[in-house]
């Protein structure tokens, strides 16, 4: 046997879910397709909020534990890639929000419209590249290595955290892609966040400043595989972020962004089942927008599965 466990999938779930199980004494390889920074989750906007995830009734529980590791990561920001940052979620009523929303400190409903809040923001290639260097240093091997069948992994545990690889590796057609697209410019001096985001369109309008950049966005276009992004697209985000501040149309653009979010139909999958070949898989993928808001949550419960 290779290890204890391998771990399938190399973004911001997978790496979560390797560092906890190896923090925990297994011995743990994750095999990715893309190496970590070449994930989708690189190219996330990261802002801790539970967006276009279900099950509504588990998502807080994981959400809330996630926020906790943040807050405490927050305190080494240049090297966790990890900050708290006040911002205001537009057309957003506290009243709507599941019971998990009262247990975020600082989450008011302001007068005007909207919530106000302090999250964390999360840098994401710093924060892979933190995730990464923490588990090899307590072990792990990172493998760049595509993977067709559970069955090629030499470990009595599989742990599947392939995101929208799941759709194939699985089999699960439930697993399909809502592509997000973002503009990175200069930062025109815009130091909180903003959301206006209607989880049931195809178009958002946010901007998240993160050092060296202020990222703009966004969309969530259903079914849509394209990796490359759209002029068209890209310019209408700079204008809807314009209307909110106007010097942001005024800024350098230094970049574009494409990602598909790896959404489940019947929600996030985590529990587990036997491999043919014996052994055991923990199923932990679909988490849709939200991957790094429920990253720490999903890992405890897909360790528990692992070692209980």
């Amino acid at each position: 046997m290779s290890g204890d466990v391998i771990v399938v999938g190399g973004g911001v779930i997978g790496l979560t879910t390797a560092l906890t199980l190896a923090e925990r004494g297994l011995r743990v390889r994750v095999w990715t397709r893309d190496a970590p920074g070449d994930t989708t989750s690189a190219v996330a906007g990261a802002l801790w909020w539970p967006y276009r995830i279900e099950p509504v009734e588990r998502v807080g529980a994981w959400a809330l534990a996630s926020l906790r590791v943040y807050e405490r990561l927050a305190g080494e920001p240049e090297a966790t890639g990890v900050r708290m940052v006040a911002g205001v979620h537009a057309d957003t009523e506290l009243s709507a929000l599941g019971t998990w929303a009262g247990e975020v400190p600082g989450l008011r409903q302001l007068p005007s419209g909207g919530l106000a809040a302090r999250l964390p923001l999360i840098d994401m290639p710093v924060h892979l590249a933190w995730l990464r260097a923490r588990l090899e240093a307590a072990g792990g091997v990172v493998e760049t290595r595509a993977v067709s069948s559970f069955t090629e992994a030499p470990a009595p545990v599989v742990v599947n955290c392939a995101g929208l690889g799941a759709r194939d590796l699985v089999p699960d057609p439930g697993v399909r892609p809502v592509r997000g697209q973002l503009v990175l410019v200069e930062n025109p001096g815009v130091a909180e966040w903003f959301v206006a985001a209607d989880a049931s369109a195809s178009t958002a309008t946010y901007f998240f400043p993160q050092p060296g950049r202020l990222v703009l966005g966004g969309t969530a276009e259903e079914d849509d595989w394209r990796t490359e992004p759209d002029a068209g697209t890209a310019a209408a985000i700079v204008a809807r972020c314009a209307r909110v501040r106007p010097e942001i149309g005024r800024a350098r653009v230094l970049g574009h962004r494409a990602g598909l979010r790896p959404v489940r139909s019947a929600g996030v999958r985590l529990g587990a089942e036997p491999l043919a070949a014996g052994g055991v898989l923990v199923h932990n993928y679909g988490h849709g927008g939200a991957g790094v808001t429920v990253a720490w949550g999903c890992a405890e419960e897909a360790a528990r599965l692992v070692t209980g």
